[in-house]
């Protein structure tokens, strides 16, 4: 049995187990907070991923600041949430696939992203997990659930891409599995998945979207509220040829 420090893999966690540096893969899926108390769901961790406790819990805390590994995202997690459902691990290895390793996946990409959107659902600031999501969280777990990791954010997903040209009704450039950003100009605040054809599958909010999963276009033409909306936000697109390798990112 491998040791981790003075852990041997496999251990249960315990709650004086949870000290900085000591790394943890989940059997239940839990929620990550932006800060050490109060709501702000910031994403959730399924079941299998692995985390790392970055600082102990600190007296009068609800929550221990952690990150998770696959994509180095941070957050704050109720400890009480893993207690039976974590046990000490390695960090997991890397499995950074190629650019046409990724091509060749982007079809299981496609079917997750549409069959997430055929689903019951509504849109979650944080959401992660399904079939509630929030628009970056929509696009990681479409990859992840094809062996690509990408960072959590949508404006971390535009720097990570490879620059595809894209305007309102051009669009010739693009390929199925592309990634679409929409925003201001200074900062990236949205993102979608291009189906081809001009269209591009999101989740979306209540104000501009459609509190949900759904299928809107680049095309001038589409005259449709949340169509219209998001193109006078179009900031540009991505091409995902890379894996993230789990570094923490800004």
């Amino acid at each position: 049995m491998a040791r981790l420090g003075r852990l041997a893999e496999g251990t249960p966690v315990a709650l004086e187990l949870l000290q900085p540096g000591s790394c943890w893969r989940l059997s239940a899926p839990v929620d990550l907070t932006s800060h050490w108390r109060g709501p702000g769901l910031a994403t959730q961790a399924a079941a299998g991923r692995a985390l790392i406790v970055l600082e102990p819990l600190r007296p009068g805390y609800q929550r221990l600041k952690v990150q998770l590994l696959e994509d180095g995202y941070p957050g704050w997690l109720d400890p009480y949430q893993v207690l039976g459902h974590a046990r000490a691990c390695l960090p997991p290895p890397l499995r950074l696939l190629d650019a046409g390793q990724i091509e060749a996946a982007l079809p299981a990409v496609l079917a997750f992203a549409e069959q997430a959107r055929l689903r019951p659902n509504h849109y979650l600031w944080g959401g992660t997990l399904g079939p509630d999501f929030d628009c970056s969280g929509l696009i990681q777990a479409a990859f992840a659930s094809a062996g690509i990791w990408l960072p959590r954010d949508a404006y971390q997903q535009e720097r990570f891409c490879q620059p595809v040209a894209v305007a309102p009704g051009g669009y010739s450039l693009l390929r199925a599995g592309d990634l679409i950003f929409f925003g201001r100009p200074q900062r990236c605040t949205h993102v979608g998945l291009y189906v081809g054809g001009g269209r591009y599958l999101h989740s979306s909010g209540r104000e501009h979207g459609r509190n949900g999963i759904g299928l809107d276009g680049l095309d001038p033409q589409l005259q449709d509220p949340v169509s219209v909306h998001y193109r006078l936000e179009l900031r540009g697109a991505g091409r995902v040829i890379r894996c993230h390798d789990g570094t923490p990112l800004l």
